[in-house]
């Protein structure tokens, strides 16, 4: 996403770096989220709902292997558009 002058966050459940940035354990808040992109299953999804939710994306990317029906049905339920994507290749076919 840094190669393609997207600014990064990274927010997961375990610190460390990713591409430089430190991951960010706590749940801060961020204004003007444009797009969340999971990388977390749905058996850990839950603990972040509600975060996920007072960011107020404009869309929520869940990756393969985070497909989550009841996630995306409460997310569109709050004018949150949803997409099923792997975020690399929509990156690397200028389709992000």
């Amino acid at each position: 996403m840094q190669n393609n002058q997207h600014e990064v966050i990274p927010v997961g459940f375990r610190a460390g770096k990713i591409n430089g940035l430190e991951i960010i354990t706590a749940k801060p808040v961020i204004d003007n989220v444009d797009t969340v992109t999971l990388y977390v299953g749905p058996q850990n999804q839950v603990a972040w709902q509600d975060y996920i939710l007072s960011l107020k994306p404009k869309r929520v990317i869940f990756n393969p292997g985070t497909e989550n029906p009841a996630f995306e049905n409460m997310l569109s339920n709050n004018g949150i558009e949803t997409t099923q994507a792997c975020t690399l290749v929509l990156l690397s076919i200028g389709n992000y």
